[in-house]
């Protein structure tokens, strides 16, 4: 007898980790594979592993149970990477964005692209905005240039690698890259008189059809025939598509290697390019101010190897008692405090030994309540009139540390602050609910708001954090 075929196979690329999750129908889990995603030095700079990714998806996808029942295949990805394909083949690997051998580019680059007014997209470091990225290869790869057809954001390259089918789509485009011009909704003036623009793949949705799996490459991986690719997505806009019209003009907080702050609505709110805040452009291709810093990594940094789980609330009172504090930043990747040196405190006073000076058993704690206080200056930083008691929803591993929602709470006190409680994360649920958009758009429940903390606690880290502010001026 034939079985249905009703599953969803979801590709998800983080700057960590590469994922595969198995998903029925009904939005359950099925199965899950994982594999550290590493950058590789190439010949003349860092790139991502296209190639380690592509032997780990023809090893682990013949091993999924249910494999005869996958109807659909979607992708999400990290964003500021771009691929460039002759049609046949990879002609230029995709660059780590943490990678900054730009030299005197990056102030030429800057000179030619249009700027934040146009395009929502601050000057970044590192290359995380992905026009430089490509600036740089045309003036240095003048060969390979000559042999580009497409330009692809990385979902629609590995929705190419399985379909054969080039496209390009909103959200990645729109993703700090330069690239873009929200206002304009199409690509930005810079890339018609360079040149890029003709080579960027056409615009097609996150949720439509390619086309299926290349014939050779569904036997290989022992795919059904008919199993559908979908265009794909940016990973931070999956999260936000999740909630986009569950949860209407909420602020959700997407948090990982990055804690990603997206506020839909007026895109003025996002006005502060000192600070990194940015517009990024959600699916449905409306503007969506953003502010952004890198939590995920300034958590381990602070952690300092110590384990996560040590974050309870008895370990928060204890540090606020001895008196620890961290002030912004310990990642050179941007945010609202971007050239900042992180410092640890103790009563007013530096620690001359930094996060190895705390006691192991707080720094998780410590780790927390940093995280927390910088994501409530990014959700109140990009509150408007009309969004400041807008309800504010939490994803990713940072949702479920007691410490980090219980600061949280207390310093957003007079907003709704909601937890998902999916067991899925918010970009997989996002990317399998784009596997049936419109129809899964809508899609409710998974959401348990957060206890208000009692009073005492909550003035005690307002003052805190007023403390931590002239530290931190000081500094």
């Amino acid at each position: 007898m034939k079985r249905n075929l009703s599953h969803t196979l979801i590709l998800d690329i983080g700057k960590t980790n590469a994922k595969l999750l198995l998903i029925s129908e009904a939005g359950e889990v099925l199965a899950r594979k994982a594999q550290a995603n590493e950058a590789v030095m190439g010949p003349d700079y860092l790139e991502l592993g296209t190639r380690e990714i592509e032997a780990w998806l023809l090893r682990s996808i013949p091993a999924l149970p249910e494999r005869e029942r996958i109807a659909h295949l979607q992708i999400s990805t990290h964003g500021a990477a771009f691929c460039a394909i002759d049609g046949e083949r990879l002609v230029l690997a995709p660059m780590d964005y943490e990678w900054d051998g730009y030299g005197a580019y990056r102030t030429a680059f800057h000179r030619v692209a249009d700027g934040f007014k146009a395009t929502g997209s601050p000057v970044l470091p590192l290359g995380l905005n992905a026009g430089l990225q490509l600036y740089w290869l045309q003036q240095t790869q003048p060969a390979a240039w000559q042999r580009i057809r497409h330009w692809l954001p990385y979902p629609q390259f590995w929705a190419w690698w399985f379909s054969g089918v080039a496209a390009s789509e909103v959200s990645s485009l729109g993703c700090h890259s330069h690239l873009w011009s929200p206002a304009a909704q199409g690509l930005a003036a810079w890339t018609r008189k360079a040149g890029i623009a003709p080579l960027i793949a056409p615009l097609r949705k996150a949720w439509e059809v390619l086309g299926p799996v290349k014939p050779n490459l569904a036997a290989r991986l022992q795919l059904p025939a008919t199993c559908q690719v979908h265009v794909g997505v940016h990973d931070s806009n999956a999260c936000l598509a999740r909630h986009l019209h569950a949860a209407p003009q909420s602020t959700v907080v997407s948090t990982g290697t990055w804690c990603v702050v997206m506020a839909p609505g007026d895109a003025e709110s996002a006005h502060n390019t000192c600070r990194g805040e940015l517009v990024n452009v959600s699916v449905e291709g409306a503007s969506v101010p953003t502010a952004r810093f890198m939590g995920g990594r300034e958590f381990a940094v602070l952690c300092a190897g110590t384990d996560p789980g040590l974050a309870t609330l008895a370990a928060l009172d204890e540090l606020v008692e001895q008196g620890w504090a961290a002030t912004p930043c310990f990642s050179d990747a941007g945010g609202p405090y971007q050239g900042k040196l992180g410092r640890v405190w103790q009563h007013g006073q530096p620690v001359a030994q930094g996060v190895v000076g705390v006691p192991a058993h707080l720094r998780p704690a410590l780790a927390s309540l940093y995280c927390a206080e910088i994501t409530a200056e990014l959700v109140e930083s990009l509150a408007t009139s009309e969004t400041a008691l807008a309800p504010v929803v939490l994803e990713g591993p940072l949702a479920s540390n007691v410490v980090y929602t219980t600061v949280l709470s207390a310093l957003l006190a007079g907003r709704r602050v909601l937890r998902s409680t999916d067991a899925l994360e918010g970009t997989a649920r996002g990317a399998w609910m784009l596997a049936d958009w419109p129809a899964r758009a809508r899609l409710s429940g998974w959401y348990e708001p957060l206890s208000v903390v009692e009073h005492g606690l909550r003035d005690r880290l307002q003052f805190d954090r007023s403390n931590r502010t002239a530290l931190h001026t000081s500094a």
